[in-house]
């Protein structure tokens, strides 16, 4: 059984006191949330005061990025053991943004991955297709690459930890999303490489969703088989809007 996961993705977005605010209005919204998980991933800029705030919740941190160094002269850069030091259960890696704004291979994503294992936090390893892909019917070689290499590094051993996100990049931001059943096709295509890759364990990894997800489509989403959650954006930004999307089965929602 797959426990849901949803995750707010905030981006480059929210001032270290409105990121507080959200979690003092969030957080009574989703005190009967047990049967999901729930992870938040505020800027770098307010991860300490937000890990603060979701203290004893049971609401997981998550960074944004990593840089797969320890340390050293990478100006800018964020370490995995800084985001340890502050909490962080998982980290976003691979997101499309990261990809096509600043050419992040599936190499480099592959050694963010391994480096968050090393100090104790979760990948969520973000891959998809372009809208030029999908036209030219490449959207399953393109996913195909992406998760052989994306994922190299991953111990068959930790698998089960790492989640997947599959973000249709024609999707994001845009407000076309992919119908329940076209999102549904290619995330069992995603289980079946996962499952080539790594075995029964590749029935434990959650794939999310991650495509324009809304209060209003989340629930179509969710019933299908192989989608285990939602990777949101701009939905998870307010937090009564972040709510609905956490509650869309109040009748339970694990598989």
């Amino acid at each position: 059984m797959r426990q849901p996961i949803l995750a707010a993705n905030w981006k480059m977005q929210k001032t270290t006191g409105e990121a507080e605010a959200f979690v003092r209005s969030f957080l009574p919204l989703v005190r009967d949330a047990s049967a999901v998980d729930v992870v938040i991933a505020p800027p770098f800029t307010a991860l300490e005061r937000v890990g603060a705030a979701l203290r004893g919740s049971g609401i997981a941190l998550a960074a944004q990025n990593v840089n797969a160094e320890e340390e050293g002269a990478f100006t800018g850069e964020i370490a995995p053991r800084m985001l340890a030091d502050l909490g962080c259960d998982y980290a976003i890696v691979g997101h499309s943004e990261r990809r096509t704004l600043y050419g992040e291979t599936n190499q480099i994503v592959a050694a963010k991955a391994a480096a968050l294992f090393a100090h104790g936090m979760r990948p969520i390893v973000c891959v998809g297709e372009s809208l030029e892909e999908r036209e030219n019917k490449r959207t399953f070689a393109v996913i195909d690459s992406q998760i052989e290499e994306s994922l190299a590094e991953v111990p068959r051993e930790r698998a089960a930890e790492i989640v997947v996100a599959y973000e249709p990049i024609w999707a994001i931001g845009t407000g076309r999303t992919a119908t329940p059943e076209m999102a549904q096709e290619v995330h069992a295509v995603i289980r079946e490489r996962l499952r080539d890759r790594f075995g029964k364990a590749g029935d434990q990894i959650r794939i999310q969703y991650g495509g324009s997800v809304k209060p209003d489509n989340v629930r179509d989403l969710m019933e299908q088989a192989d989608i285990d959650g939602a990777l949101v954006g701009g939905a998870s930004l307010n937090p009564e809007s972040f709510a609905k999307i956490v509650h869309f089965d109040q009748h339970g929602g694990s598989r």
